[in-house]
């Protein structure tokens, strides 16, 4: 890697750490939530849902504005944001003010994965590697944030943790105000249109232009596989700690619920899928292997809460899967999604890509919590196995028509 690329990857496996430790130490409060608040799960996941929403409904306009102002002033606006919003979850006292928190968190965290994925795609040469590096860093955040929410959970209460798990996002806009970079460095010569960021649409007619553009590409489909994606992993991760906990036959010598540190062990897990999807994302049939990714992901839901109730190895050994195969469709789809669009509308089609996946996806949060409240975990389970099939097809149809899709530049 080049001394630009190398600086970029730092910067974004730093907020890609960062957003994901937020993201998945909400599910670790949830559990003190439920207990301490007195609501339903379909009231409590409403609230953490209208926060994961407004975390993909931000992306659009988050892309919009890395194509304009440049991905590296977002990403920072970005830490800065997410710190100030979990000192007001550390302030919050009722599942109302806990909500408005988390709309807060959910829009600064919003603009991070169309900044973050345009500036790998236009500013780093060795695309595959760092696409692999990224998502290395989002599951350690993924893997250790919960732990991490876990074990201070022991010790103090959970305001005093969210104020604790506020200052490494704002430590690091420190050190990111010294990162500076070329955020087009990997774009072809003719595409480049100098070292600045593209300017994006500037008018609504032309933003609609430019989608026009967009969806007349392989992205129509990209987008539809995407939104699946989050609704599958929104709806799996959101109440896991509260379903795990019951399955876990081991007791503990301290007062805790044991399903957080399975859950974070399976987060763990996924920094090999994301690694290993990341390699895969450099193939020239990234489809065939998103088909195979999603069957996957429909096996194991039907699979899990039999095999989980046999006994704690089981229980282990499934959520090793799920953790696995949960993750590696993530680089597959980023690098599927800039091999579909233009270099100039990359942060628009990045800022799509994450409304599908955290905007459409955060109805995942709400539908697991009702079917828990109304059904039980197996219609859970067996819905978002419906979810991967339709991943499947899509993945399938996707492979049958690429071949007569418009090719972008890289």
């Amino acid at each position: 890697m080049t001394d630009n690329d190398r600086a970029i990857v730092g910067l974004v496996m730093t907020g890609h750490g960062l957003v994901h430790t937020y993201e998945l130490s909400i599910p670790i409060f949830m559990t003190v939530w439920l207990a301490e608040l007195g609501v339903s799960e379909a009231v409590l996941g409403t609230l953490v849902g209208t926060g994961y929403a407004l975390f993909g409904i931000g992306a659009l306009p988050g892309g919009l504005l890395a194509d304009r102002l440049g991905s590296r002033r977002l990403l920072l606006a970005c830490f800065v944001g997410m710190g100030l919003s979990f000192v007001g979850l550390s302030l919050a006292r009722s599942a109302w003010t806990i909500g408005g928190a988390l709309v807060a968190w959910g829009t600064a965290a919003s603009v991070y994965h169309p900044a973050g994925l345009s500036l790998i795609s236009t500013g780093v040469q060795q695309r595959g590697r760092a696409l692999a590096w990224h998502g290395i860093a989002g599951n350690t955040g993924i893997a250790l944030g919960p732990l991490l929410t876990a074990l201070l959970l022991l010790v103090f209460d959970w305001p005093t943790v969210a104020a604790l798990l506020a200052l490494p996002a704002l430590a690091a806009t420190l050190v990111a105000t010294r990162v500076s970079v070329d955020e087009r460095a990997a774009v072809a010569p003719a595409d480049r249109g100098g070292d600045e960021p593209a300017a994006g649409p500037s008018s609504l007619h032309a933003f609609w232009t430019q989608t026009g553009r967009l969806f007349a590409t392989g992205f129509a489909l990209v987008f539809a596989l995407v939104a699946a994606s989050g609704l599958y992993y929104r709806g799996v991760l959101t109440f896991l700690p509260d379903l795990l906990t019951p399955l876990v036959a081991v007791d503990l010598p301290i007062d805790v619920a044991p399903g957080r540190y399975v859950y974070a062990g399976l987060l763990g897990v996924g920094v090999l899928g994301q690694y290993v999807g990341g390699r895969l994302s450099d193939s020239e049939h990234i489809e065939r292997i998103l088909i195979g990714a999603f069957g996957a992901l429909a096996l194991i839901a039907l699979a899990f809460l039999p095999v989980a109730g046999t006994g704690t190895i089981p229980l282990l050994v499934v959520s090793a899967a799920l953790g696995f195969s949960l993750f590696v469709v993530q680089p597959l789809y980023q690098a599927t999604v800039a091999e579909v669009t233009p270099p100039d509308a990359r942060g628009l089609s990045y800022g799509f890509t994450y409304l599908g996946v955290f905007g459409i996806g955060a109805l995942g949060a709400a539908l697991a919590g009702t079917l828990l409240q109304y059904t039980s975990p197996t219609v859970l389970f067996a819905v978002l196995a419906g979810v991967a099939v339709v991943g499947a097809g899509l993945s399938s149809w996707l492979a049958t028509t690429r071949a007569q899709m418009p090719r972008s530049g890289s």
